[in-house]
């Protein structure tokens, strides 16, 4: 099931976060790098800000073994970034739900969240050693550019743009 997320849903998306980062980004960049980045945006007062201006997130959960309780296994959070450009800014699912379908119908609920507010194309930054591009390709996306992000303390993002028109 897909909700939408509220500023109480935070620490179910740092928790998501925390335990996805390590193995999707562990081979790729330093373990400074992703405390850093995790730091950097998964922080409660960076999370309330970007909830507060505008970014919408969802949250993809399964039935508890408790009764009357779900458990997260994944988010998603899009914005308006242009006129008619959303922007998939984070999509994660715990290591032990991949390929459960839970990526592809959170990819589903950003797109249709983009179209009804006015999108025509929908576009996402990825490493390019991550292997979640070939799921990206999958779902219709497509690389629209390259480009190396400098960071803070000598940090760098070395990633893809990707897109599709909606």
């Amino acid at each position: 099931m897909i909700r939408i997320a509220t500023l109480d849903d935070i620490p179910a998306i740092q928790q998501i976060a925390y335990n996805t980062w390590p193995s999707t980004y562990g081979d790729i960049i330093s373990e400074k790098q992703i405390k850093y980045m995790l730091d950097l945006m998964y922080s409660t007062a960076s999370l309330v800000q970007q909830m507060t201006k505008g970014h919408q997130f969802y949250l993809f959960e399964t039935a508890s073994i408790k009764p009357n309780e779900n458990d997260v296994i994944g988010f998603a959070s899009v914005s308006n970034e242009l006129k008619g450009v959303f922007k998939l800014n984070k999509l994660y699912i715990l290591p032990l739900a991949h390929k459960t379908g839970a990526g592809k119908a959170l990819l589903s609920a950003v797109k249709a969240y983009a179209k009804e507010n006015g999108g025509k194309q929908l576009i996402l930054q990825v490493n390019k050693q991550n292997p979640a591009i070939e799921f990206y390709k999958k779902q219709g996306l497509s690389i629209l550019a390259e480009n190396v992000f400098e960071l803070e303390k000598g940090f760098v993002m070395d990633d893809y743009i990707m897109g599709i028109n909606l």
